[in-house]
């Protein structure tokens, strides 16, 4: 089973950084999903891709990515570009 590890970014939706530089570890799907005719839903019997790991750190998450057996994958953010301006420059 692939893993995919990737360190969290802070939430457009708050401007707090509490969960911010948190690495987390998600599995990959291993089945294809499948059309549900009756409900209409799409689901596969895999369960393991509802689970998200968090770690402190990507020495962790690689580790506990090792030690499970997972291939894994780490996508690092990118580095954030801060545009630096006055107040008095939305004005003109």
């Amino acid at each position: 089973m692939k893993a995919l590890i990737f360190q969290r970014s802070k939430s457009a939706t708050q401007s707090g950084r509490a969960r911010d530089g948190q690495w987390a570890l998600v599995r990959q799907r291993g089945e294809a999903q499948q059309h549900d005719p009756l409900t209409g839903w799409i689901g596969s019997g895999d369960t393991a891709t509802q689970i998200e790991l968090n770690f402190n750190s990507e020495a962790a998450a690689v580790a506990y990515a090792t030690a499970q057996g997972l291939e894994y994958e780490v996508q690092p953010l990118p580095p954030r570009a801060l545009k630096l301006q006055a107040y008095s420059d939305n004005f003109r």
